[in-house]
């Protein structure tokens, strides 16, 4: 009987039982602590310094991969230690880096700031001429630097961004800690780009957390740190191929919110400049999701009125695609014509300088498809009055696969542009597109002067008509001009 109460009391937890809940408590204690990293200083005698360790291990790595991690003071050289103690050091100087300190914080000395710069610097050299392979330790722990680092918010834009289609000529913003950022960046490029990377181990930690959280940085001013981050995101693509879906499906997120609702963000360039690199290394036949990033991301692009700041690069993603699979060159064309710019004609000359890539990838078949819409375009660009335009228009007729193209559809292209041609010739202010006009006529005529003089005289003969129908549209103007006027005031029925 007094042997079964016995059982019933509590029993007295072992010093191991202590430790290990202690461990598990602290863990917990620090995944509810949101973003951060945890990071101490390490102190200079033993017996602190396997405290601030223990304190470091049960915040920053998970218990199940600082086993075997020795401490190790994070101010000594990587040439003081042994080889066996080089990753230790390595995690505690990673530590040390955790500490943020803004420049225009006065509570920092300007001690700590080149005590972090120095460290940062030894750190970048390490990993360039570092240990035959990385622990999970390590990993972890540069992975948590980082995000501590790099990942911010920033501040809300005030510049304007309403010049319509022209590159914007304000200064680049550059951020005031860009010599930290840059060794932070110049680390992580290092660490992807090592050699003996387990990428099982890294995609654990560089997970879609850290990709999305990156991705956002590509909002950044500071062009210096755009183009970093442009390097590091294809290395990643490239090293961990577990998350190229989660990648690809991201930046269409990011183009989506661009396009449709904000028309704002500053790293459109260097995410078209990764994804024509990527496109070029897509498989054949390509895949629907790949045709959709095309058709749902890449043609909307030319919407906005920023898009001068990424033209280039989209037109590079766009001829690749054709390149894969030349059946897209039609929906490519209509996606042109759609989003085609009527009053502004900076934003028109790309159009057409991207048209003419475009067709000289068009086979015959695609171009049947839509040469009518087409050339009714172009029609209209050559009577433009503004003369980069039309002249941009007339020169089309220099490329020999587009005069291949017209040559093989005469028949149905010369009625449509001949009118044009003809106006040009009778009314058109500059000399240079009136010259431009007279050399594509006669070459008009050497491929079939017979369709040229009949065009000639359908237009004779339909030109009564259009001056008929001229004069009727002005009559009805001044009679509903004249009804206007005469309506007293007070018979208006709504209140002015």
């Amino acid at each position: 009987m007094l042997k079964q109460i016995l059982i019933k009391l509590p029993r007295k937890l072992q010093k191991s039982d202590l430790l290990d809940s202690s461990g598990s408590d602290s863990g917990n204690h620090t995944s509810n602590s949101g973003n951060g990293v945890q990071c101490t200083n390490i102190g200079n005698s033993i017996s602190s310094r396997l405290s601030v360790v223990k304190r470091v291990s049960s915040a920053v790595f998970p218990a199940s991969i600082m086993v075997g991690v020795e401490a190790v003071e994070p101010n000594l050289s990587f040439t003081d230690v042994s080889i066996l103690q080089k990753q230790s050091l390595f995690i505690s100087k990673l530590n040390l880096c955790c500490e943020v300190s803004g420049f225009s914080d006065p509570d920092k000395t300007s001690a700590e700031q080149d005590l972090k710069h120095q460290t940062l610097i030894e750190l970048v050299d390490f990993v360039s001429t570092g240990p035959a392979k990385f622990n999970e330790s390590a990993i972890a722990a540069m992975c948590k630097m980082c995000a501590v680092n790099l990942f911010r918010v920033f501040p809300p834009k005030y510049r304007s961004n309403s010049i319509s289609g022209e590159v914007e000529d304000e200064e680049p913003m550059f951020d005031p800690s860009w010599s930290n950022l840059q060794l932070v960046y110049d680390l992580l490029l290092g660490f992807i780009t090592y050699s003996s990377l387990d990428a099982k181990v890294a995609k654990k930690y560089v997970d879609h957390s850290f990709i999305s959280r990156l991705l956002d940085l590509f909002d950044s001013e500071d062009p210096r740190e755009r183009d970093c981050l442009k390097t590091i995101l294809h290395r990643i693509y490239g090293k961990l191929m577990v998350h190229r879906p989660f990648v690809r499906k991201a930046v269409s997120n990011i183009i989506y919110r661009f396009v449709f609702e904000t028309e704002r963000h500053n790293g459109i360039a260097e995410l078209l400049e990764i994804f024509g690199s990527i496109i070029s290394g897509f498989a054949v036949p390509l895949k629907e999701e790949h045709k959709m990033f095309l058709w749902k991301a890449l043609i909307p692009l030319h919407k906005p009125k920023l898009v001068g700041v990424y033209h280039q690069q989209l037109t590079f993603c766009v001829v690749q695609f054709i390149d894969k699979d030349p059946k897209l060159a039609d929906s490519v064309i209509k996606g042109l014509l759609k989003y085609w710019p009527v009053t502004n004609s900076q934003k028109e000359l790309m159009f057409i300088s991207e048209l003419e890539e475009v067709l000289e990838m068009t086979s015959m078949a695609e171009f049947l498809k839509i040469m009518v819409p087409l050339f009714r375009r172009i029609a209209f660009c050559l009577n433009s009055s503004h003369y980069q335009v039309a002249e941009r228009t007339h020169l089309l007729w220099n490329n020999e696969h587009i005069l291949n193209l017209v040559t093989h559809n005469r028949q149905v292209i010369f009625p449509l542009i001949f009118p044009a041609l003809e106006r040009n010739s009778e009314n058109h202010w500059n000399q240079a597109v009136l010259n431009l006009t007279q050399s594509i006529k006669m070459m008009l005529c050497e491929m079939d002067e017979e369709l040229v003089l009949a065009c000639r005289q359908k237009m004779e003969e339909e030109n009564p008509q259009s001056i008929e129908a001229t004069e009727k549209r002005k009559l009805t103007w001044e009679r509903l001009e004249t009804a206007a006027s005469v309506i007293l005031p007070a018979a208006c029925p709504v209140a002015c």
